[in-house]
């Protein structure tokens, strides 16, 4: 299960507290077995393929569908709103981008003229517009976005409750560190 540190390349080292903290001032491994480190080393190895694989799946989405990241992650969460019922704004997209309503502008202009998206005057707000995603361009999007997502809900769905429990502690914990990735 676990890979020494011979039968690794440079970019798993990386992972390796032996190799990047040998003085331990970061972990301390001389409470851990070396069992518990091999293993914990699989886990980040796991982590590290799994976010390699995400990326090289969207950006085949992204190369499939000619578009940005910015743009498929707008167009993601406007067919949410769609699919919802709730009208999307361009400030609505802006705010959830984190980018300027003059960015999302410019990115609603070029995927209006490239059919990926209408603008209606909003329902209840004389001075604001919305947006809605293109029956084709939702196709498209559940062509290749839709069908990576269904599989990996399948395979959560697929594992025990503990298991998902498991998971999420792990998650949530990793997901807390992001506070200490700073000086």
């Amino acid at each position: 299960m676990g890979t020494s540190e011979s039968d690794t390349g440079p970019e798993e080292v990386l992972l390796d507290p032996r190799v990047m903290d040998p003085t331990g001032a970061l972990v301390n491994l001389e409470s851990m077995d070396q069992g518990t480190v091999d293993e914990a080393l699989e886990v980040l190895r796991a982590l590290r393929a799994w976010h390699q694989a995400e990326r090289r799946m969207n950006q085949t989405s992204q190369r499939y569908m000619k578009l940005g990241e910015n743009d498929m992650r707008a167009l993601r969460w406007v067919i949410a709103g769609q699919r919802s019922g709730k009208p999307v704004t361009p400030t609505m997209i802006a705010q959830y981008l984190g980018i300027s309503t003059a960015s999302v502008t410019k990115m609603l202009d070029r995927l209006e003229r490239a059919g990926h998206i209408r603008r209606h005057p909003h329902p209840a707000d004389r001075r604001s517009s919305t947006v809605e995603v293109t029956e084709a361009t939702q196709q498209a999007a559940r062509d290749s976005v839709g069908r990576s997502h269904a599989e990996r809900f399948r395979i959560a769905a697929e594992m025990s409750p503990e298991e998902r429990a498991a998971v999420i502690r792990f998650l949530e914990a990793l997901t807390s560190t992001e506070s200490s990735a700073g000086p």
